[in-house]
């Protein structure tokens, strides 16, 4: 344990400890000289000694505590060393508490390993916890030496997609538990917007079936029109199939935020199709992309018949068509436990100290009070 200050300067403050010691010289309580019959015929020669006293020796010792402390405040001290060193389990939500508890010591400390990471005592923490960052986080907030224990099922849920790599060996249990399974959804497709030229509707019945596919039930899946309706709302996907540039309309919808799916045929000016979006079994590219202003245009790099475009015909192609307007894919989050057990060597970080301020400054309000108390009753003391 040791001690350490973040403003030493703050400790010259100490200098105003001679404050109450001028104030109780020069408060003395006045003598008055009282006459007294018998005492006249006394010698004048003797002369009383003068020497230093202090009145109100517990008033005096107050207010040098009081400001003492005031100094120390201001220094801002700091205490390390006191960091708990008992080891640590934590479970995974999904395994059974009372394993954890009876596979562990009286000086263990038994927590979920959920946020907050609340005590083992509590109930079962709800929903699916992001695994990988918990540990990470646990490892950071434990000091240095303390064993940790991880307790967890087979099977995780809420994995991400690297191993944690922590500053200390983990002891990795994997007992029988399932996690309970991830209660999100997957939203709903959005209706498309399809816009083509008069009397050109041969890549249509593919795009139609596609989003028949997503809504089966629903007669609003895609929403058909000719070049000259009107555009949708920027959230609503479109599929803009005339041949030739895109119309500055269509250029300034995508630019508020829209996402637009162009024809192979379809021309875009000053734009550079920079990342590739979809690619076909071998590795060619289907779709290409590039964002323009808050939106996102992408087109296809053939035509829309299955004589130069295979995968139109494929059972897979109203899913991969949809994964285009709905975003890169999320990193896989189930993973063997056996596969996720992290790896040693990470970096370490030092144990913040406690500050000590706070205690300083409670401890600085309750003797202003005291002092306030008796300074009050020593003038009611001395009154007539």
């Amino acid at each position: 344990m040791s001690l350490a200050f973040l403003l030493p300067a703050g400790l010259a403050a100490f200098a105003a400890l001679l404050l109450p010691l001028l104030l109780h010289l020069a408060r003395r309580h006045e003598q008055t000289p009282t006459d007294f019959a018998a005492l006249r015929w006394l010698r004048q020669k003797p002369k009383p000694r003068h020497r230093i006293r202090f009145d109100e020796w517990p008033l005096l010792l107050l207010r040098l505590l009081l400001l003492a402390l005031l100094a120390l405040w201001l220094a801002r001290p700091m205490l390390s060393g006191l960091d708990d060193t008992r080891p640590w389990t934590v479970a995974v939500p999904g395994v059974d508490a009372g394993f954890a508890r009876t596979t562990s010591d009286a000086r263990m400390r038994l927590h979920w390993l959920a946020p907050g990471f609340p005590s083992l005592d509590a109930p079962m923490p709800a929903g699916t916890p992001a695994i990988g960052s918990l540990l990470r986080q646990l490892d950071a907030e434990l000091p240095p030496g303390v064993a940790l224990t991880v307790i967890l099922p087979a099977t995780l849920q809420g994995a991400d997609a690297e191993r944690p790599a922590l500053s200390r060996a983990v002891t990795w249990k994997v007992v029988d538990g399932a996690m309970p399974a991830s209660s999100a959804k997957s939203s709903p497709s959005p209706a498309w917007a399809i816009r083509h030229p008069i009397g050109d509707e041969h890549a249509l019945r593919y795009l139609r079936a596609a989003a028949r596919a997503w809504q089966p039930n629903s007669a609003t899946a895609v929403q058909i029109g000719t070049t000259d309706a009107p555009l949708p709302p920027p959230s609503q996907p479109l599929v803009w199939l005339a041949p030739g540039p895109v119309p500055a309309p269509v250029m300034q919808w995508i630019s508020a935020g829209g996402i637009a799916l162009l024809a192979h045929e379809t021309t875009v000016d000053g734009i550079a199709m920079s990342s590739t979006a979809w690619r076909d079994a071998e590795g060619a590219p289907l779709v290409e992309s590039a964002v323009l202003g808050q939106g996102r245009v992408m087109r296809f790099t053939r035509a829309l018949r299955p004589d130069a475009m295979p995968a139109l015909l494929d059972a897979d192609f109203p899913r991969r068509l949809r994964a285009l307007f709905d975003g890169p894919a999320a990193a896989p989050t189930r993973v063997l436990a056996t596969d996720y057990a992290p790896t040693h060597g990470g970096a370490a970080y030092p144990v913040a100290p406690r500050d000590l301020q706070p205690w300083l400054a409670l401890l600085i309000a309750l003797l202003v009070l005291a002092e306030r108390w008796m300074a009050t009753g020593r003038t009611r003391s001395v009154a007539p």
